[in-house]
Protein backbone atom coordinates (compact mmCIF):
# COMPACT_ATOMS: atom_id res chain seq x y z
CA UNK A 1 0.00 0.00 0.00
CA UNK A 2 3.03 2.27 -0.39
CA UNK A 3 1.30 3.97 -3.32
CA UNK A 4 -1.49 5.22 -1.02
CA UNK A 5 1.05 6.59 1.45
CA UNK A 6 2.95 8.37 -1.33
CA UNK A 7 -0.17 9.77 -3.04
CA UNK A 8 -2.33 11.27 -0.32
CA UNK A 9 -4.06 13.46 -2.92
CA UNK A 10 -5.35 10.43 -4.87
CA UNK A 11 -9.14 10.36 -5.13
CA UNK A 12 -9.89 7.24 -7.16
CA UNK A 13 -8.70 3.84 -8.36
CA UNK A 14 -9.74 1.56 -11.21
CA UNK A 15 -10.87 -2.03 -10.68
CA UNK A 16 -10.68 -3.75 -14.06
CA UNK A 17 -10.68 -7.06 -15.92
CA UNK A 18 -9.54 -7.85 -19.46
CA UNK A 19 -12.31 -9.00 -21.81
CA UNK A 20 -11.98 -11.49 -24.68
CA UNK A 21 -10.98 -8.66 -27.04
CA UNK A 22 -8.13 -7.67 -24.71
CA UNK A 23 -9.92 -4.47 -23.63
CA UNK A 24 -9.80 -3.37 -19.99
CA UNK A 25 -13.31 -2.99 -18.49
CA UNK A 26 -14.29 -2.14 -14.95
CA UNK A 27 -15.13 0.54 -12.41
CA UNK A 28 -13.84 3.84 -11.08
CA UNK A 29 -13.96 3.59 -7.28
CA UNK A 30 -13.20 6.02 -4.44
CA UNK A 31 -9.67 5.68 -3.16
CA UNK A 32 -11.12 4.64 0.22
CA UNK A 33 -12.09 1.33 -1.43
CA UNK A 34 -8.48 0.48 -2.31
CA UNK A 35 -7.70 -1.92 0.54
CA UNK A 36 -10.98 -3.77 0.05
CA UNK A 37 -10.49 -4.17 -3.71
CA UNK A 38 -6.88 -5.38 -3.30
CA UNK A 39 -7.91 -7.97 -0.72
CA UNK A 40 -11.37 -8.99 -1.97
CA UNK A 41 -11.94 -7.65 -5.49
CA UNK A 42 -15.30 -6.43 -6.73
CA UNK A 43 -18.51 -7.86 -8.11
CA UNK A 44 -19.03 -7.54 -11.87
CA UNK A 45 -21.32 -9.28 -14.37
CA UNK A 46 -19.80 -12.44 -15.82
CA UNK A 47 -20.87 -11.20 -19.25
CA UNK A 48 -18.38 -8.30 -19.04
CA UNK A 49 -15.78 -10.69 -20.48
CA UNK A 50 -17.88 -11.36 -23.59
CA UNK A 51 -19.00 -7.97 -24.95
CA UNK A 52 -18.08 -6.99 -28.49
CA UNK A 53 -15.40 -4.44 -29.40
CA UNK A 54 -17.85 -1.56 -28.76
CA UNK A 55 -18.77 -2.88 -25.30
CA UNK A 56 -22.19 -4.12 -26.43
CA UNK A 57 -23.79 -7.35 -25.21
CA UNK A 58 -23.99 -9.97 -27.92
CA UNK A 59 -27.31 -11.27 -29.16
CA UNK A 60 -28.23 -14.74 -27.84
CA UNK A 61 -25.45 -14.62 -25.24
CA UNK A 62 -26.47 -17.22 -22.62
CA UNK A 63 -24.60 -15.31 -19.91
CA UNK A 64 -26.93 -12.35 -20.42
CA UNK A 65 -30.36 -13.74 -21.18
CA UNK A 66 -30.39 -17.19 -19.61
CA UNK A 67 -28.97 -16.05 -16.25
CA UNK A 68 -30.45 -12.56 -15.93
CA UNK A 69 -26.94 -11.16 -16.49
CA UNK A 70 -25.72 -12.57 -13.18
CA UNK A 71 -22.71 -11.22 -11.32
CA UNK A 72 -19.52 -13.04 -10.60
CA UNK A 73 -16.51 -12.16 -8.49
CA UNK A 74 -13.70 -10.12 -10.01
CA UNK A 75 -10.80 -11.14 -7.78
CA UNK A 76 -7.28 -9.69 -7.59
CA UNK A 77 -4.65 -11.32 -9.78
CA UNK A 78 -1.95 -10.64 -7.18
CA UNK A 79 -0.13 -7.88 -9.06
CA UNK A 80 -1.38 -5.18 -6.67
CA UNK A 81 -1.73 -1.55 -7.70
CA UNK A 82 -0.64 -0.44 -11.16
CA UNK A 83 -0.19 3.37 -11.10
CA UNK A 84 -1.61 5.20 -14.12
CA UNK A 85 0.93 8.03 -14.12
CA UNK A 86 -0.35 9.53 -17.35
CA UNK A 87 -3.61 10.77 -15.79
CA UNK A 88 -3.93 14.27 -14.34
CA UNK A 89 -4.38 13.11 -10.75
CA UNK A 90 -2.73 10.15 -9.02
CA UNK A 91 -4.69 7.04 -9.98
CA UNK A 92 -3.93 3.33 -9.90
CA UNK A 93 -5.52 0.22 -11.36
CA UNK A 94 -6.13 -3.08 -9.59
CA UNK A 95 -6.03 -5.90 -12.20
CA UNK A 96 -8.70 -8.53 -11.56
CA UNK A 97 -9.97 -11.73 -13.14
CA UNK A 98 -13.40 -13.34 -13.10
CA UNK A 99 -14.77 -16.19 -10.97
CA UNK A 100 -18.28 -17.64 -10.81
CA UNK A 101 -20.57 -17.33 -7.81
CA UNK A 102 -19.67 -20.87 -6.65
CA UNK A 103 -15.96 -20.02 -6.60
CA UNK A 104 -15.03 -21.83 -9.82
CA UNK A 105 -13.16 -20.02 -12.61
CA UNK A 106 -15.23 -18.15 -15.17
CA UNK A 107 -14.90 -20.15 -18.41
CA UNK A 108 -15.10 -16.95 -20.49
CA UNK A 109 -12.41 -14.90 -18.72
CA UNK A 110 -9.33 -14.91 -21.00
CA UNK A 111 -6.93 -15.16 -18.08
CA UNK A 112 -8.83 -18.23 -16.87
CA UNK A 113 -8.66 -19.71 -20.36
CA UNK A 114 -4.87 -19.51 -20.21
CA UNK A 115 -4.84 -20.86 -16.64
CA UNK A 116 -6.72 -23.93 -17.87
CA UNK A 117 -3.98 -24.66 -20.44
CA UNK A 118 -1.23 -24.10 -17.86
CA UNK A 119 -2.85 -26.63 -15.52
CA UNK A 120 -2.39 -29.22 -18.26
CA UNK A 121 1.30 -28.34 -18.49
CA UNK A 122 1.64 -28.67 -14.73
CA UNK A 123 -0.09 -32.06 -14.77
CA UNK A 124 2.35 -33.21 -17.47
CA UNK A 125 5.36 -32.06 -15.43
CA UNK A 126 6.19 -29.33 -17.96
CA UNK A 127 6.86 -25.60 -17.72
CA UNK A 128 6.64 -23.25 -20.67
CA UNK A 129 9.13 -20.36 -20.88
CA UNK A 130 7.69 -17.53 -22.97
CA UNK A 131 8.61 -14.14 -24.39
CA UNK A 132 6.68 -11.75 -26.59
CA UNK A 133 7.69 -9.17 -29.18
CA UNK A 134 5.14 -6.38 -29.66
CA UNK A 135 4.99 -3.88 -32.51
CA UNK A 136 3.03 -0.63 -32.40
CA UNK A 137 2.72 2.74 -34.10
CA UNK A 138 3.07 6.19 -32.61
CA UNK A 139 0.82 8.66 -34.44
CA UNK A 140 -0.20 12.31 -34.38
CA UNK A 141 -3.47 12.54 -32.40
CA UNK A 142 -4.27 15.96 -33.88
CA UNK A 143 -5.13 14.38 -37.23
CA UNK A 144 -8.47 12.74 -38.00
CA UNK A 145 -6.84 9.78 -39.72
CA UNK A 146 -3.65 8.02 -38.58
CA UNK A 147 -0.63 10.15 -39.45
CA UNK A 148 3.02 9.66 -38.49
CA UNK A 149 4.08 11.70 -35.46
CA UNK A 150 6.33 14.73 -35.52
CA UNK A 151 9.85 14.23 -34.22
CA UNK A 152 10.22 15.66 -30.69
CA UNK A 153 13.68 16.87 -31.79
CA UNK A 154 13.07 18.51 -35.17
CA UNK A 155 9.31 19.02 -35.15
CA UNK A 156 9.14 17.50 -38.63
CA UNK A 157 6.69 14.73 -39.43
CA UNK A 158 8.40 11.35 -39.85
CA UNK A 159 8.68 10.13 -43.42
CA UNK A 160 9.68 6.84 -44.98
CA UNK A 161 10.76 3.52 -43.52
CA UNK A 162 13.75 3.81 -41.23
CA UNK A 163 14.20 0.33 -39.78
CA UNK A 164 16.69 0.04 -36.91
CA UNK A 165 17.28 3.80 -37.03
CA UNK A 166 19.16 4.94 -33.95
CA UNK A 167 18.24 8.56 -34.68
CA UNK A 168 14.54 7.74 -34.62
CA UNK A 169 14.79 5.82 -31.34
CA UNK A 170 16.84 8.67 -29.84
CA UNK A 171 14.30 11.29 -30.93
CA UNK A 172 11.62 9.52 -28.86
CA UNK A 173 13.89 8.88 -25.87
CA UNK A 174 11.59 10.73 -23.43
CA UNK A 175 8.66 8.50 -24.33
CA UNK A 176 10.67 5.28 -24.19
CA UNK A 177 12.35 6.26 -20.91
CA UNK A 178 8.93 6.71 -19.28
CA UNK A 179 7.69 3.39 -20.69
CA UNK A 180 10.77 1.53 -19.41
CA UNK A 181 10.47 3.26 -16.01
CA UNK A 182 6.83 2.18 -15.72
CA UNK A 183 7.80 -1.37 -16.65
CA UNK A 184 10.62 -1.41 -14.08
CA UNK A 185 8.25 -0.24 -11.32
CA UNK A 186 5.88 -3.11 -11.99
CA UNK A 187 8.25 -5.98 -12.70
CA UNK A 188 7.57 -6.02 -16.45
CA UNK A 189 10.95 -7.13 -17.83
CA UNK A 190 11.61 -5.34 -21.10
CA UNK A 191 14.54 -5.88 -23.43
CA UNK A 192 15.46 -4.12 -26.67
CA UNK A 193 13.43 -1.46 -28.48
CA UNK A 194 13.90 -0.82 -32.19
CA UNK A 195 12.49 1.34 -34.95
CA UNK A 196 10.52 -0.99 -37.22
CA UNK A 197 9.59 -1.05 -40.93
CA UNK A 198 6.68 1.40 -40.82
CA UNK A 199 6.89 5.17 -40.39
CA UNK A 200 6.54 5.76 -36.66
CA UNK A 201 6.47 2.00 -35.97
CA UNK A 202 8.48 0.49 -33.11
CA UNK A 203 9.02 -2.92 -31.57
CA UNK A 204 9.78 -3.74 -27.95
CA UNK A 205 10.80 -7.21 -26.78
CA UNK A 206 9.72 -8.54 -23.41
CA UNK A 207 12.16 -10.86 -21.64
CA UNK A 208 11.70 -14.63 -21.43
CA UNK A 209 9.68 -15.62 -18.39
CA UNK A 210 9.18 -19.11 -16.86
CA UNK A 211 5.63 -18.13 -15.88
CA UNK A 212 3.40 -17.80 -18.98
CA UNK A 213 0.65 -16.15 -16.96
CA UNK A 214 3.03 -13.42 -15.88
CA UNK A 215 4.24 -13.11 -19.48
CA UNK A 216 0.66 -12.50 -20.63
CA UNK A 217 0.03 -10.09 -17.74
CA UNK A 218 3.19 -8.20 -18.64
CA UNK A 219 2.24 -7.90 -22.31
CA UNK A 220 -1.21 -6.61 -21.35
CA UNK A 221 0.23 -4.06 -18.90
CA UNK A 222 2.84 -3.04 -21.46
CA UNK A 223 0.16 -2.20 -24.01
CA UNK A 224 -1.64 -0.14 -21.35
CA UNK A 225 1.56 1.71 -20.43
CA UNK A 226 2.44 2.49 -24.05
CA UNK A 227 -0.99 3.90 -24.88
CA UNK A 228 -1.25 5.95 -21.70
CA UNK A 229 2.31 7.32 -21.74
CA UNK A 230 2.04 8.17 -25.44
CA UNK A 231 -0.84 10.54 -24.59
CA UNK A 232 1.29 12.14 -21.88
CA UNK A 233 3.92 12.91 -24.54
CA UNK A 234 1.44 14.27 -27.07
CA UNK A 235 1.20 11.15 -29.26
CA UNK A 236 -1.34 8.42 -29.79
CA UNK A 237 -0.16 4.80 -29.75
CA UNK A 238 -1.93 2.02 -31.61
CA UNK A 239 -1.56 -1.75 -31.58
CA UNK A 240 -4.00 -1.96 -34.50
CA UNK A 241 -2.85 -4.70 -36.88
CA UNK A 242 -2.81 -2.48 -39.98
CA UNK A 243 -3.42 1.24 -39.34
CA UNK A 244 -1.96 2.17 -42.76
CA UNK A 245 -2.76 0.24 -45.93
CA UNK A 246 0.62 1.07 -47.48
CA UNK A 247 2.82 0.41 -44.45
CA UNK A 248 3.82 -2.71 -42.53
CA UNK A 249 1.35 -4.21 -40.11
CA UNK A 250 2.05 -4.74 -36.42
CA UNK A 251 2.58 -8.24 -35.09
CA UNK A 252 2.89 -9.95 -31.72
CA UNK A 253 5.41 -12.79 -31.96
CA UNK A 254 5.67 -15.48 -29.28
CA UNK A 255 8.92 -17.28 -28.45
CA UNK A 256 8.70 -20.32 -26.20
CA UNK A 257 10.57 -23.37 -25.00
CA UNK A 258 9.46 -26.09 -22.58
CA UNK A 259 11.27 -27.35 -19.47
CA UNK A 260 10.90 -30.73 -17.76
CA UNK A 261 10.80 -31.25 -13.99
CA UNK A 262 14.61 -31.11 -13.88
CA UNK A 263 14.64 -27.72 -15.61
CA UNK A 264 16.00 -29.12 -18.88
CA UNK A 265 14.87 -27.65 -22.20
CA UNK A 266 13.10 -30.55 -23.92
CA UNK A 267 13.62 -28.88 -27.32
CA UNK A 268 17.43 -29.02 -26.98
CA UNK A 269 19.27 -31.98 -28.50
CA UNK A 270 22.62 -30.19 -28.64
CA UNK A 271 22.28 -29.38 -32.33
CA UNK A 272 20.52 -26.94 -34.60
CA UNK A 273 17.63 -29.26 -35.55
CA UNK A 274 16.05 -29.62 -32.08
CA UNK A 275 14.50 -32.72 -30.54
CA UNK A 276 11.67 -34.84 -31.88
CA UNK A 277 9.55 -33.41 -29.06
CA UNK A 278 10.10 -29.95 -30.51
CA UNK A 279 9.02 -31.24 -33.90
CA UNK A 280 5.91 -32.77 -32.33
CA UNK A 281 5.10 -29.35 -30.86
CA UNK A 282 5.62 -27.76 -34.28
CA UNK A 283 3.21 -30.26 -35.81
CA UNK A 284 0.60 -29.45 -33.18
CA UNK A 285 0.92 -25.77 -34.01
CA UNK A 286 0.68 -26.45 -37.76
CA UNK A 287 -2.39 -28.66 -37.42
CA UNK A 288 -4.23 -26.20 -35.15
CA UNK A 289 -3.29 -23.08 -37.10
CA UNK A 290 -6.34 -22.72 -39.42
CA UNK A 291 -8.83 -23.02 -36.57
CA UNK A 292 -6.75 -20.75 -34.31
CA UNK A 293 -6.55 -17.81 -36.69
CA UNK A 294 -9.53 -16.06 -35.07
CA UNK A 295 -7.42 -15.80 -31.89
CA UNK A 296 -4.40 -14.46 -33.77
CA UNK A 297 -6.45 -12.20 -36.10
CA UNK A 298 -9.57 -11.30 -34.12
CA UNK A 299 -10.74 -8.15 -35.94
CA UNK A 300 -11.78 -7.01 -39.40
CA UNK A 301 -8.60 -4.95 -39.69
CA UNK A 302 -6.47 -7.97 -38.74
CA UNK A 303 -6.90 -9.49 -42.19
CA UNK A 304 -5.45 -6.41 -43.91
CA UNK A 305 -2.12 -7.32 -42.28
CA UNK A 306 -2.16 -10.87 -43.65
CA UNK A 307 -1.25 -10.10 -47.27
CA UNK A 308 1.37 -12.23 -49.06
CA UNK A 309 4.76 -10.54 -48.97
CA UNK A 310 3.69 -7.95 -46.39
CA UNK A 311 5.92 -9.27 -43.58
CA UNK A 312 3.08 -11.33 -42.06
CA UNK A 313 2.72 -15.09 -42.64
CA UNK A 314 -0.08 -16.34 -44.88
CA UNK A 315 1.10 -19.88 -45.66
CA UNK A 316 0.88 -22.68 -43.09
CA UNK A 317 4.48 -23.80 -42.75
CA UNK A 318 7.55 -23.85 -40.56
CA UNK A 319 11.27 -23.38 -41.11
CA UNK A 320 14.66 -22.96 -39.50
CA UNK A 321 15.82 -19.35 -39.15
CA UNK A 322 13.20 -18.22 -41.68
CA UNK A 323 11.15 -15.11 -40.96
CA UNK A 324 8.84 -15.71 -43.93
CA UNK A 325 7.49 -18.87 -42.24
CA UNK A 326 4.57 -18.91 -39.81
CA UNK A 327 6.61 -21.00 -37.38
CA UNK A 328 10.32 -20.17 -37.10
CA UNK A 329 13.02 -22.08 -35.25
CA UNK A 330 15.60 -19.41 -34.39
CA UNK A 331 19.30 -20.20 -34.52
CA UNK A 332 21.77 -19.62 -31.72
CA UNK A 333 22.75 -21.64 -28.68
CA UNK A 334 21.23 -25.12 -28.51
CA UNK A 335 20.47 -24.54 -24.82
CA UNK A 336 18.08 -21.78 -25.89
CA UNK A 337 16.39 -23.83 -28.64
CA UNK A 338 12.87 -22.52 -28.97
CA UNK A 339 9.89 -22.01 -31.28
CA UNK A 340 8.79 -18.63 -32.57
CA UNK A 341 5.11 -18.32 -33.51
CA UNK A 342 4.74 -15.38 -35.93
CA UNK A 343 1.05 -15.36 -36.88
CA UNK A 344 -0.62 -13.11 -34.28
CA UNK A 345 -1.21 -9.43 -34.80
CA UNK A 346 -0.51 -6.85 -32.11
CA UNK A 347 -4.28 -6.36 -31.85
CA UNK A 348 -4.82 -9.84 -30.38
CA UNK A 349 -5.36 -10.71 -26.71
CA UNK A 350 -2.07 -11.89 -25.10
CA UNK A 351 -3.85 -14.37 -22.80
CA UNK A 352 -5.67 -16.02 -25.68
CA UNK A 353 -2.57 -16.00 -27.89
CA UNK A 354 -0.58 -17.94 -25.29
CA UNK A 355 -3.51 -20.30 -24.67
CA UNK A 356 -3.71 -21.02 -28.41
CA UNK A 357 0.04 -21.44 -28.91
CA UNK A 358 0.84 -23.44 -25.78
CA UNK A 359 -2.37 -25.46 -26.02
CA UNK A 360 -1.70 -26.52 -29.62
CA UNK A 361 1.96 -27.28 -28.84
CA UNK A 362 0.95 -29.56 -25.97
CA UNK A 363 -1.59 -31.31 -28.18
CA UNK A 364 1.24 -31.94 -30.64
CA UNK A 365 3.63 -33.19 -27.96
CA UNK A 366 1.02 -35.60 -26.64
CA UNK A 367 0.09 -36.85 -30.14
CA UNK A 368 3.75 -37.44 -31.07
CA UNK A 369 3.48 -36.83 -34.82
CA UNK A 370 6.16 -35.24 -36.98
CA UNK A 371 5.44 -32.23 -39.18
CA UNK A 372 5.91 -31.83 -42.93
CA UNK A 373 9.39 -30.84 -44.07
CA UNK A 374 10.55 -27.31 -43.20
CA UNK A 375 10.40 -24.68 -45.93
CA UNK A 376 13.46 -22.96 -47.31
CA UNK A 377 13.72 -19.56 -48.97
CA UNK A 378 10.76 -17.24 -49.54
CA UNK A 379 7.69 -18.92 -48.04
CA UNK A 380 5.46 -16.20 -49.51
CA UNK A 381 6.21 -17.48 -53.03
CA UNK A 382 5.61 -21.17 -52.30
CA UNK A 383 2.46 -23.17 -53.01
CA UNK A 384 1.36 -23.81 -49.41
CA UNK A 385 -1.87 -24.43 -47.53
CA UNK A 386 -3.13 -20.97 -46.67
CA UNK A 387 -4.46 -19.37 -43.51
CA UNK A 388 -8.09 -18.24 -43.82
CA UNK A 389 -7.99 -14.88 -45.55
CA UNK A 390 -11.33 -13.54 -44.35
CA UNK A 391 -12.90 -12.98 -40.98
CA UNK A 392 -16.09 -14.98 -41.57
CA UNK A 393 -14.16 -18.10 -42.55
CA UNK A 394 -11.95 -17.75 -39.48
CA UNK A 395 -15.00 -17.56 -37.21
CA UNK A 396 -16.44 -20.76 -38.68
CA UNK A 397 -13.15 -22.63 -38.37
CA UNK A 398 -12.76 -21.51 -34.75
CA UNK A 399 -16.26 -22.70 -33.83
CA UNK A 400 -15.79 -26.13 -35.39
CA UNK A 401 -12.12 -26.83 -34.69
CA UNK A 402 -11.26 -30.20 -33.14
CA UNK A 403 -8.12 -28.92 -31.42
CA UNK A 404 -9.99 -25.89 -30.10
CA UNK A 405 -12.44 -28.19 -28.34
CA UNK A 406 -9.52 -29.49 -26.27
CA UNK A 407 -8.04 -26.05 -25.56
CA UNK A 408 -10.99 -23.75 -24.84
CA UNK A 409 -14.10 -24.18 -22.69
CA UNK A 410 -17.21 -24.77 -24.80
CA UNK A 411 -18.95 -21.66 -23.48
CA UNK A 412 -15.94 -19.48 -24.29
CA UNK A 413 -15.95 -20.72 -27.90
CA UNK A 414 -19.66 -20.04 -28.17
CA UNK A 415 -19.68 -16.49 -26.83
CA UNK A 416 -16.45 -15.49 -28.58
CA UNK A 417 -17.88 -16.58 -31.93
CA UNK A 418 -21.14 -14.75 -31.16
CA UNK A 419 -19.25 -11.53 -30.44
CA UNK A 420 -17.19 -11.85 -33.62
CA UNK A 421 -20.24 -12.53 -35.78
CA UNK A 422 -21.95 -9.49 -34.27
CA UNK A 423 -18.92 -7.33 -35.03
CA UNK A 424 -18.75 -8.68 -38.58
CA UNK A 425 -22.44 -7.85 -39.10
CA UNK A 426 -21.95 -4.31 -37.81
CA UNK A 427 -19.11 -3.65 -40.25
CA UNK A 428 -21.07 -5.19 -43.13
CA UNK A 429 -24.01 -2.88 -42.36
CA UNK A 430 -21.91 0.27 -42.83
CA UNK A 431 -21.68 1.88 -46.26
CA UNK A 432 -18.39 3.63 -47.02
CA UNK A 433 -17.91 6.86 -48.95
CA UNK A 434 -15.84 4.89 -51.46
CA UNK A 435 -18.74 2.53 -52.12
CA UNK A 436 -21.10 5.43 -52.81
CA UNK A 437 -18.55 7.21 -54.99
CA UNK A 438 -17.96 4.04 -57.02
CA UNK A 439 -21.60 3.23 -57.77
CA UNK A 440 -23.99 6.14 -57.15
CA UNK A 441 -23.72 7.95 -60.48
CA UNK A 442 -22.05 5.21 -62.49
CA UNK A 443 -24.57 2.39 -62.62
Amino acid sequence: MTWLEDNTDASSIRAAVVDLNGVWRGKRLPVAQTKKVISEGARMPLSISTVDIWGTDTDDNPLVFDTGDADGFARPTGRGLIPMDWLERPTAMVPLWMWQEDGTPSPVDPRQVLARVLERYKAAGLTAVCAMELEFYLTDPAEGQPMPPRSPVTGRRLEGDDILSMSEIDAFEGFFADVYDACAKHDVAVDAAIAENGTGQFEVNLMHCPDPMKAADDATFFKRFVKGIARKHGFAASFMAKPYLDLAGSGLHVHFSVLDTEGRNIFDNGGDEGTDVMLHAVNGLIEAMPESVLIFAPHLNSYRRMDPGAHAPTGICWGYENRTAAIRIPGGSAKARRIEHRVAGADANPYLILAAVLGAALEGIEAGNLPVDPVEGDAYSLDLPQLPADWGRAITLFENGNTNAAIYPKLMRQVYALAKRQELAQFAARMTDFEIASYFEVI
